[in-house]
């Protein structure tokens, strides 16, 4: 069942939104719901993760195939020079 919501927003937020939802062929609806339900369909965040680093969850995806481990050699071998 369909619920009707009202939002407050600034103005070019919404235009800007609804030129994209129109580019990609959704609704401005269909954009804020599947938003919705990808913020409360993660699972728990861990309580160790820093304030600024739990902002940022859900709001970047990586690649199917990201190598955090590689990543992180990469970032020791630049950093560190190992």
């Amino acid at each position: 069942m369909n619920t009707k919501l009202t939002l407050s927003l600034e103005k070019t937020v919404i235009e800007n939104a609804k030129s994209y939802a129109k580019k990609t062929g959704r609704s401005l609806s269909e954009l804020v719901e599947n938003y919705f339900k990808n913020l409360t369909e993660k699972s728990e965040i861990p309580d160790d993760i820093h304030p600024k680093v739990k902002k940022l969850i859900g709001r970047i995806t990586l690649p199917p195939d990201f190598d955090e481990e590689k990543v992180k050699e990469e970032h020791y071998r630049e950093k560190y020079g190992f």
